[in-house]
C-alpha cells in the first residue's frame, strides 16, 4: 500500500489526498458499472444462442438489478465495519468470478445464478454508496461535485464497455465481450490495493475543508444496523419521497435503457453496434450533466434540480416511440436524455445527508438507493415481459416517460417536512 507515502508528497505540494480516492473510486464504479451495463449489449447473442425469451433472460437480469439495490444499505454497514478497502476487494473478485463462469454456462438457471445473484451481489456491494461514503468521510467541501464526478463514473463506463462488448461480439461472439470488463476489474483490484485508504484519520489528514481530524466511530453490527437505520428513518415523510421518486429513477434508466435499449433499438432496424453508440453518447451527455449537477447542487434548491430533471427524462421517454429512430433521432434522444440520466444522483444525496444526518446517511442513501433498483428490477422484467406478449416495448417506455413527470412534480412535497427533518437529525 502506497497511500501513506503518497500522501506526505501530495501534502508537501498543497493537494489533499481525498482526490486520490476521487480517481481509484472512479475507476472502480466504471468497471463495476461496466460489469452491471454488460448484459444489454449481449441480451439478443443470448436468445439466439440458446433460444432464451426476452422475459426469460430479463428475470434473470431483474434478479441481479435487484440484488444490486438491496444489497446497497448492507453494503454501506460493511464498509463502515470492515473499510472499504476490503468490501471492494472482495466484491471485484466476486464479480471477476461470475463473469468467468458465466462464458461456460449451457442453461436458464446458471444464468440466473451467475448473472443474477453473483454478479448483482458483487456490483451492489460497489454502488452508488460507495460513492456517497467515499464523498462523506473525505470531503466537508466540495462534496456535491464529488458525488457528481463519482456518479458520472457509471455513464462512462457504459461508454467505455457497451461499445467495445457489442463490436467485439459482432465479431467473435458474446464470450469474448466479456473480456474487456474483466481487464478492467484487474486494473480497479490494482488500484485499490495500492492506493485506497478507508478514512482520511488512517493517513493523519483530516477530510478536504475542514481543519479537525475526524476519528472513526466504534463499529457497529454490519447486519442489524441497516433495520435499525430503516425503522428510524421510515418515519420521516421526506424519506418516502426521495425513496418513491428514486423508484421512478431506476424504472427510467438501469431497467429499462441500460437493459433494454439496444433490444428495442433493433426491434426497428438498427443495428446492436449503432445502438450500443449511440447509448455511448448518452454517457458522454451523462457524464456533463451529472458532474454539472454536482456543481449545481452545492448552489441552487436541489428540489429545483430534480423537478427539471425527472421531467426532461419523462418528456424525452414520451419522444422516442414516436421517433423515427434515424440517427438524427435518436442522437437528439441521446442528449435529452443522457444529461440528466444520473444527475438526479448529487442532489438526491445531499437531501439524504441534510435530512437524517451526517452519520445516518450512508445507510439512509442505501436504502434510498435499494428503491431505485427495485425500480430497475420492475422496468428489467416488465419490459421483457411486454416485449414477449406484446410483441413491442413501447407501453414500457409510455408507463416510464409519464412515472418520470409524477416523480419530477413530488419532489415539492419535501419542502413541507424539511426543517423538523433538520431539526430531528441534528438532535
Amino acid at each position: 500500500m502506497f497511500a501513506s507515502s503518497l500522501s506526505r508528497r501530495l501534502s508537501a505540494s498543497g493537494l489533499h489526498y481525498g482526490w486520490v480516492m476521487v480517481a481509484v473510486t472512479f475507476v472502480v464504479a466504471l468497471t463495476t458499472a461496466g460489469a452491471m451495463g454488460l448484459p444489454g449489449a449481449l441480451l439478443k447473442p443470448l436468445e439466439r444462442e440458446f433460444g432464451w425469451s426476452a422475459a426469460d433472460i430479463s428475470g434473470a437480469l431483474a434478479l441481479r438489478i435487484l440484488l444490486f439495490g438491496l444489497m446497497a444499505p448492507f453494503a454501506a454497514a460493511l464498509m463502515e465495519r470492515y473499510g472499504l478497502r476490503r468490501v471492494i476487494l472482495s466484491a471485484i473478485v466476486l464479480i471477476a468470478c461470475g463473469l468467468v463462469a458465466t462464458m461456460f454456462m449451457t442453461q436458464l438457471w446458471q444464468l440466473v445464478v451467475l448473472w443474477g445473484i453473483v454478479v448483482g451481489l458483487g456490483t451492489g456491494m460497489t454502488a452508488l454508496v460507495m460513492a456517497a461514503i467515499v464523498a462523506t468521510r473525505w470531503f466537508s467541501e466540495r462534496r456535491g461535485l464529488v458525488v457528481g464526478i463519482l456518479s458520472a463514473s457509471s455513464a462512462t463506463g457504459q461508454l467505455v464497455f457497451l461499445p467495445l462488448a457489442a463490436a467485439i461480439e459482432a465479431r467473435w461472439g458474446w464470450r469474448a465481450a466479456v473480456f474487456p470488463t474483466l481487464g478492467g476489474l484487474l486494473v480497479a483490484a490494482i488500484g485499490v490495493l495500492a492506493f485506497m485508504a478507508d478514512r482520511p484519520s488512517d493517513l493523519g489528514l483530516a477530510p478536504y475543508g475542514s481543519s479537525q481530524m475526524a476519528p472513526p466511530p466504534p463499529p457497529a453490527p454490519a447486519f442489524s444496523t441497516p433495520f435499525r437505520v430503516l425503522a428510524e428513518i421510515s418515519a420521516i415523510p421526506t424519506f418516502w419521497v426521495l425513496a418513491g421518486t428514486f423508484f421512478i429513477c431506476g424504472l427510467s434508466t438501469n431497467g429499462l435503457i441500460q437493459t433494454h435499449f439496444i433490444a428495442f433499438c433493433g426491434d426497428y432496424g438498427v443495428a446492436a453496434v449503432t445502438a450500443a453508440s449511440v447509448l455511448a453518447m448518452m454517457g458522454v451527455f451523462d457524464f456533463i450533466g451529472t458532474v454539472g449537477s454536482g456543481w449545481l447542487s452545492d448552489r441552487v434548491d436541489n428540489r429545483a434540480l430534480l423537478f427539471v430533471y425527472y421531467g426532461l427524462r419523462g418528456l424525452a421517454l414520451l419522444y422516442l416511440p414516436a421517433s423515427s429512430f434515424s440517427l438524427p433521432s435518436l442522437s437528439l434522444f441521446a442528449m435529452f436524455y443522457g444529461l440528466d440520466w444520473i444527475a438526479t444522483v448529487p442532489p438526491t444525496v445531499r437531501l439524504s445527508a441534510q435530512t437524517f444526518g451526517p452519520n445516518r446517511a450512508g445507510v439512509a442513501f442505501g436504502w434510498i438507493f435499494a428503491s431505485h433498483m427495485l425500480g430497475a428490477s420492475v422496468a428489467a422484467f416488465g419490459a421483457g415481459v411486454a416485449r414477449t406478449s406484446l410483441g413491442a416495448y413501447t407501453p414500457a417506455f409510455y408507463i416510464a416517460g409519464a412515472a418520470c413527470i409524477v416523480a419530477a412534480l413530488s419532489v415539492w412535497l419535501i419542502g413541507a417536512q424539511r426543517r423538523p427533518e433538520l431539526k430531528a437529525a441534528a438532535a
